[in-house]
Formats: C-alpha cells, structure tokens, sequence
C-alpha cells in the first residue's frame, strides 16, 4: 500500500487548523463519531456560520470530510491524514530523542576525559 506524503503546504495547513482549540475540539468530537454541522454548532458559544468556518478549515487541511445526507451536512475525521501528520510528529521526536542521546554521549565522553581536580583528591585524605 503506497502512503501519500505531505506536502509543505498539507503539513502548514494541517498545523494551522490545529493551532486552534475549538478546532481540535471539533475534531475530537467527530474522530469520536460523525456529527452534523448543526449538532456541532450546539456544543459552542458562537454562529452556526463561525462553527462552520472552523468545518471549513479543518476540511481544507484533510483532517475531516464532510458528506451531505438530506439537508445535513455530515462531518468525520479524516483518519488516513491524522496518521500522516501522526507519523510526521514520530519522525520530529525521532529526530530529538537521537540528537538528545548524542548530547548525552558528548557529556559521558567529557565527564571520562576531564583532569581530576586536585583540591578534591585532598579532600579525601
């Protein structure tokens, strides 16, 4: 199975969407199960058009899809691209983690390969 990568544009758009709260929060709510814009709206202090702004820009960033059923519109998680911008982030911590390790490996080798202190073993006698 071929996986579709993310562009730099997907990967901005997914972030942007993400960087809001009622966003994630719609986006929880529907990965839990389909919801219609209007059910969503009531969940939230503002428009029914604000809400649907927000459908909006999670749709264009691939994290939902929307499907009409009657007069409804009917919004679900995206869950292939959540996987994708999940593995982008694994790949990100990846990064870290090897690069913390190296830092931890400089800081062995330093602590190896320092001049004993003199003062110290002075101490001790």
């Amino acid at each position: 199975m071929v996986i579709r990568q993310l562009s730099e544009d997907d990967v901005s758009r997914i972030f942007q969407a993400l960087a809001d709260a009622t966003r994630r929060d719609i986006l929880t709510r529907v990965l839990r199960e389909e919801q219609s814009v209007t059910s969503l709206a009531e969940a939230y202090a503002m428009s029914f058009a604000a809400v649907q702004k927000h459908v909006a820009v999670l749709t264009r960033a691939g994290l939902t899809q929307k499907r009409k059923q009657g007069r409804e519109q009917l919004v679900h998680a995206d869950s292939a691209t959540i996987a994708r911008a999940t593995r982008l982030l694994e790949s990100y911590e990846q990064l870290w983690r090897e690069r913390s390790s190296r830092i931890d490996d400089l800081l062995a080798d330093d602590d190896k390969t320092s001049t004993p202190n003199p003062l110290a073993d002075a101490d001790e006698r």
